[in-house]
């Protein structure tokens, strides 16, 4: 009893403290907290005049700057810091785990003179920043308040737990996005609506920019808020030749180094020069390294002098001047050479103008196209430089590291697309990339290394907020994703945008809008091709779906949209523009679009009227009209919803089909991949949200009923990825006894089956068995090379 006495007196004795402290209070009846920084970089000065005005916007007070670290106050700064060194010091705080790591935060509640105190320190300047945003999220602040219209809400008192501690770092060094394709929302929002004020440097020929537009430091500023509020620290600017040079705007490089983000540059920029436009306006000659090479030396030459010690990431390599092939090269190993000598050029010139020890200085070489074939073929890429690895576009990634590759000192990264233009179609206006296959495809890309740096693609930001937003939570925390998983992820995104009542309304509704646009995107309903000689891929005409699948998916968004709708009424005023913009807009919109080409499918085989058709049309516009209206105007131009005046977006011509309707051939049996014995699934992926990775060298099983028939036709219905680890992507596929040969679905290139593929997210095999013995009823499909991962099958007896 005497020993039970003294342990429970232990006992209290340890957790007495916790009773008496108190919690620490951001925001107590509607007065922010004291708030100490003595230092003076400019990211960290930039995140605490954002909290402060995020105060202002949730207690009507800002947080007040102090010059000393008083008790009771949020004590900020850096580990070299002498103060916060003291603290530490003081209170016994271990902080080895975040001293070696690049852009780490701590926060912790500590007692200062028994008053509870906000400790927020970080590894370095950014890292401190992020810790100062962390704030900001806790006062309920989200990182999309101003580009989504979420209107931060009163809150009278915000406390931390006296316990309270939070340590965070990177997953992925260099985090970012990619402004592109900004020709239709972006660029003429910025430069008509936003900030039509903004100016040229002096010297620039305006006689050269006079069909371009501006995004200036206006506009850029509220990017790199939402990139800092993101934990992202990395941005390639807008470079359409519709928009001026980001670096020939006045104020846009400087907005930069306040915000603290790395200014890279795309596949076809080497050196910081956006040369789609710039060579155009300063260049001379023509951009052919072969035979203008001291003109083209000189004008790299020009950008890095200005850029001193400025945060930039450089793009290694040369393309042609956009989008193509390097100019004068006719061969695979002529590219090779010349890419080599332009890498030796570079270098030189970094060590010159940066730092003479190049081994210092982010650098990238990205095979992108047809650099991937130069590459394989054997550049000399500096080990020091970080290898960027792309998707196809369309969401698939083409290539991952092997083991040589990932032992290299530069490390490799990625280079991703949620929005795209080219063949076979572009998807610029509405973004349906699939949250399970972005996090499928950038789990994979994590696993193997690829963690230097993750750029996005995100077209003009709008509307393309969740997917952005899970893309820099992976690469910010990705294991922090992986354990909540992606319907997780947006059931989190949505509570915090628009509360628990009805965030769960809305998570079923936008996984359903994802899912039936990863079958088919809204932009891909016309049935057309971009890019293509042949100008039949122009027109307009049927998808080889029948009148049951047709009907089918029309009532399936008819239940979506009208789910949508009933959700609007009950929306609070001060969320409506968000809803309006995150949830009502694109899934109403998709639903239109759907119903504006399957009505007229239905219609050319005299099945519906066209009038349906007409007015989902019109309804389209009509909604387009009301986003750019949203918050007085706020976005006008920003929402464009014919993207490059492509045919699928038009009003549909009426007419008669010259071909029947396909046929609804139903199976006789549907398997899922998550239904396969031995199968890993992923929440949400495929067709149905049921499909499953088989690992390699696993033969996933599934017991049949007895097959009564002579013969079946097994239909196996893949994810198009990629060779992940090997050259080839098969698998094996037996029926009891009966075995086919090894199977690929490795695509080359720009292949036919490749566009296929990407236009229905499905690579497609079939293989038919004789059945010859009735108790044959296990299915087997073996992975022979990892990445298999299976959608559904379909038995069909012959």
């Amino acid at each position: 009893m005497k020993k039970f006495l003294l342990i429970l007196i232990h006992f209290c004795l340890a957790i007495a403290p916790l009773f008496a402290s108190e919690a620490f209070h951001l925001i107590k009846n509607n007065q922010a907290a004291n708030i100490y920084y003595g230092g003076g970089n400019p990211v960290i000065e930039t995140a605490l005049e954002l909290l402060g005005a995020d105060a202002q916007q949730v207690s009507q007070s800002a947080f007040n700057r102090i010059a000393h670290p008083d008790p009771g106050a949020i004590i900020v700064g850096q580990l070299n810091d002498p103060v916060i060194g003291k603290l530490i010091k003081d209170h016994h705080i271990s902080l080895s785990d975040i001293s070696d790591k690049w852009e780490a935060f701590y926060l912790k509640v500590i007692q200062i003179e028994k008053v509870p105190t906000l400790l927020v320190v970080g590894s370095d300047a950014r890292g401190t920043a992020y810790g100062v945003m962390e704030i900001s999220r806790k006062l309920g602040v989200s990182p999309w308040s101003w580009w989504a219209d979420v209107t931060p809400r009163k809150r009278s008192n915000v406390s931390l737990s006296p316990n309270f501690e939070d340590k965070q770092s990177p997953s992925v060094q260099f985090r970012g996005i990619f402004l592109n394709d900004e020709d239709w929302g972006l660029t003429p929002w910025s430069s008509k609506t936003y900030e039509p004020e903004a100016k040229l440097d002096v010297g620039i020929d305006l006689t050269k920019t006079k069909k371009m537009s501006t995004i200036g430091p206006k506009t850029y500023a509220r990017i790199f808020e939402l990139l800092l509020r993101l934990r992202a620290n990395s941005i390639w600017p807008a470079m359409h030749e519709v928009t001026v040079p980001f670096y020939f705007v006045q104020g846009n490089r400087e907005m930069a180094e306040k915000y603290g983000i790395y200014i890279g540059s795309s596949h076809c920029e080497p050196l910081a020069r956006n040369s789609a436009t710039e060579w155009d306006i300063v260049g001379k000659g023509p951009y052919n390294y072969l035979t203008n090479k001291t003109e083209i030396v000189e004008y790299w030459s020009n950008r890095l002098k200005t850029l001193g010690q400025s945060h930039n990431i450089f793009t290694l390599g040369m393309r042609g001047k956009h989008d193509g092939a390097m100019e004068g090269v006719k061969t695979i190993a002529a590219y090779k050479n010349a890419f080599n000598e332009v890498l030796q050029d570079q270098t030189d010139l970094l060590r010159k103008y940066i730092n003479a020890d190049p081994a210092q200085i982010p650098q990238v070489v990205i095979p992108y196209k047809e650099v991937l074939d130069v590459y394989r073929a054997g550049i000399d890429v500096p080990d020091y430089t970080t290898l960027m690895w792309c998707d196809d576009n369309y969401g698939y990634i083409t290539h991952f590291p092997d083991e040589k590759e990932k032992k290299r000192k530069g490390g490799n990264g990625l280079y991703y697309h949620i929005s795209y233009w080219g063949r076979p179609h572009d998807y610029l206006w509405l973004s349906t990339m699939s949250p399970a296959l972005i996090y499928q495809q950038l789990s994979t890309a994590f696993r193997h290394d690829m963690r230097k740096m993750w750029i996005v693609n995100v077209g003009d930001i709008k509307p393309a907020e969740y997917q952005i937003e899970l893309l820099m939570d992976m690469a910010w925390n990705i294991e922090q994703v992986q354990k909540m998983g992606i319907n997780q992820h947006m059931n989190h995104f949505l509570q915090r945008e628009f509360g628990n009542r009805l965030a769960k309304k809305i998570v079923p509704l936008m996984q359903e809008h994802y899912r039936l646009a990863h079958i088919r995107k809204p932009e891909f309903m016309g049935n057309t091709r971009t890019e293509e000689k042949d100008p039949a891929y122009k027109i307009v005409k049927d998808l080889p779906w029948s009148e049951q699948q047709i009907q089918k998916r029309l009532v399936q968004y008819k239940h979506l949209q009208d789910a949508a709708t009933a959700i609007d009424a009950t929306v609070p005023l001060d969320r409506k523009d968000t809803y309006f913009e995150l949830v009502l807009y694109p899934v109403v919109a998709a639903a239109k679009m759907n119903e504006k080409h399957l009505y007229a499918q239905l219609a050319r085989h005299g099945k519906a009227e066209w009038e349906k058709s007409h007015v989902a049309y019109d309804k389209i516009l009509s909604l387009s009209k009301r986003y750019n209206a949203l918050n007085n105007g706020k976005w006008k131009g920003i929402m464009d919803c014919k993207p490059r005046d492509l045919a699928v977006f038009d009003k549909l011509i009426e007419e008669k089909a010259v071909a029947p309707m396909a046929d609804d051939d139903q199976p006789a049996k549907r398997i899922s991949g998550k239904d396969l014995t031995g199968s890993i699934g992923y929440e949400g992926l495929g067709y149905q949200g049921q499909a499953a990775a088989i690992p390699l060298g696993v033969e996933a099983k599934y017991r049949l009923p007895r097959l009564k028939s002579d013969s079946v036709t097994i239909v196996v219905h893949l994810l198009p990825t990629h060779p992940v680890s090997s050259d080839d992507l098969r698998f094996e596929l037996s029926l009891g006894k009966e075995k086919s040969s090894p199977i690929s679905y490795k695509t080359i290139g720009r292949s036919e089956e490749w566009k296929e593929n990407v236009l229905r997210n499905q690579a497609i095999r079939k293989i038919k068995f004789k059945i010859t013995n009735l108790q044959q009823d296990i299915l087997r499909i073996k992975a022979l090379d990892e990445g298999v991962i299976v959608d559904e099958i379909a038995l069909y007896l012959d």
